[in-house]
């Protein structure tokens, strides 16, 4: 398979423009808790650009400087206001970028990433350009090693913006040009480099006749012996700039931090009790993430639903060592409960281990006295009529009589957890119904509760049109005169 390439092209004939993508992939959009409704965007600087083999400077007294690797797009003929079906091809190859940025000067852009962007070798492109003919845009892969580490591994498939809508995006207002540059966001993984690292990334195509490559572009990073001087805005790092530099608080060694308990509100808890866990899912999947639902679980109670924070617990596969010591008395399964709060979903991380309870009538009982909405565990309950008869919902993977030690040592209280498929962090918001139990981020609550608010009532309109006697076609969803027909009966109920 021919690959073009371009050794230094991209230093000796800079283009006119480099665009840079904020959000795309939703591993990284679940990581920074912000869903984009439309792509957001910044500029670089043409003298930002680097080709493999160079080395980035990180001025002295900073401390976060982070790479992300990414997929650059080559705009190969001129764009203006094309349209989203047509936007890729105008692009004639993709090759390898990392989108480097100095964290410490964040709080001096305002939101332009100028200064932390910009900055002398902060685009590195290359090494080899794939022509884009070769390619199915929505079958490319991106991967990030650091040290020879593989830091990021992420394909296109599920890309909240295609790039042939980035094109023509961007093509309604400016008019894009040959050699133009636009780097498409990156996946979870991009995180802190130090000096003497060395980060490379390559792009490729595994699925494409001949898997054509761009090539490892490596990146060297080095200690400038040249602070920033005290004439221009000065290093700055809090939390917020190191937990998403490094890519987590965990990473960047930080101690947790329990979310907010203020993102269910009394009205959109009325606005939840009356839609399916089914159309919050689709709102999730809307916004870039899809694996959010703890699988392989039923609630004891069918008909009942719940609605509350996590409150998360971590079960480790037994050992009988560990079991001694970390198992009896006062062990992390009953810290967990006899922290409950109101309002708290128990979510138990019990690796799908059916084998044994990791929940019994007094535990459930405690729970329901101090105020839980529900439990969630991807284990086995034990003295499952009891517990049934508490009232408190419980979703579990089935029932076991075998007591905790059989399988499992409580181990870890308010941790990011896994359970059922999924992540949960404490904090999160649970929602469960007969159809299963999903997890949503706090900070998307609000805006997910009320778009799906709104699916709910068009598609109960649809219903009853359909009831009605009146045909699929145009109506599920509505389009034309069924859409203007929805808009005017919302309009009058908003009137009401």
């Amino acid at each position: 398979m021919p690959i073009i390439p371009t050794p230094a092209d991209f230093t000796k004939q800079r283009p006119g423009k480099i665009i840079a993508l904020h959000l795309n992939y939703p591993s990284r959009i679940a990581q920074r808790g912000r869903s984009p409704k439309a792509p957001g965007y910044f500029l670089k600087a043409g003298t930002s650009i680097a080709k493999t083999g160079d080395t980035i400077e990180r001025p002295k007294g900073t401390q976060l400087l982070a790479f992300e690797g990414e997929i650059a797009l080559i705009i190969g003929k001129t764009a203006r206001r094309v349209d989203p079906a047509e936007g890729w091809n105008y692009v004639s190859g993709i090759t390898a970028a990392n989108d480097w940025g100095l964290y410490d000067l964040r709080h001096a852009d305002k939101g332009s990433n100028l200064k932390n962007k910009s900055g002398d070798g902060y685009t590195p492109l290359g090494p080899a350009i794939i022509p884009a003919d070769l390619l199915d845009p929505k079958a490319l892969r991106v991967r990030t090693w650091v040290d020879g580490e593989l830091r990021q591994d992420d394909t296109t498939a599920e890309l909240v913006f295609p790039f042939g809508q980035l094109v023509a995006d961007l093509s309604q207002l400016m008019t894009l040009e040959p050699g133009d540059i636009i780097l498409t966001g990156t996946p979870a993984g991009s995180s802190v480099a130090e000096p003497g690292q060395t980060v490379e990334v390559e792009v490729d195509a595994p699925t494409a006749p001949g898997a054509p490559t761009t090539g490892r572009l490596i990146t060297r990073v080095v200690e400038s012996s040249h602070p920033i001087p005290a004439f221009g805005a000065q290093p700055k790092v809090d939390d917020t700039q190191r937990e998403e530099a490094w890519g987590s608080r965990e990473a960047a060694g930080l101690a947790p931090v329990i979310k907010s308990r203020t993102a269910i509100t009394p009205e959109l808890r009325a606005k939840v009790e009356k839609i399916a866990v089914a159309t919050l899912w689709a709102q999730l999947r809307k916004r870039g993430i899809v694996n959010c639902t703890i699988d392989g679980v039923t609630c004891n109670h069918p008909g009942s639903r719940i609605l509350g924070y996590a409150k998360t617990l971590r079960y480790v596969p037994n050992r009988e060592d560990l079991f001694k010591q970390y198992g009896g008395g006062y062990n992390a399964q009953k810290q967990a409960i006899d922290s409950v709060q109101p309002n708290d979903v128990v979510v138990m991380e019990a690796r799908g281990e059916r084998g044994t309870g990791t929940l019994g009538d007094v535990l459930g009982a405690r729970a329901q006295v101090l105020g839980a909405a529900g439990i969630v565990t991807d284990g086995g309950v034990r003295d499952s009529a009891a517990v049934a008869e508490l009232g408190i919902p419980v979703y579990s993977s089935g029932n076991h009589p075998a007591v905790l030690g059989r399988r499992h040592v409580p181990w870890e209280v308010d941790g990011t957890i896994a359970c059922g498929g999924t992540t949960v962090q404490p904090g999160d918001i649970i929602v469960g119904d007969d159809d299963g139990v999903i997890v949503i981020p706090p900070a998307l609550f609000a805006e997910v509760v009320n778009d799906a608010y709104e699916q709910e009532l068009q598609d109960g309109w649809v219903f009853d049109q359909v009831q009605a006697g009146n045909p699929i076609e145009g109506l599920f969803p509505p389009t034309g005169e069924w859409k203007t027909r929805y808009q005017q009966w919302r309009q009058t109920q908003q009137n009401s």
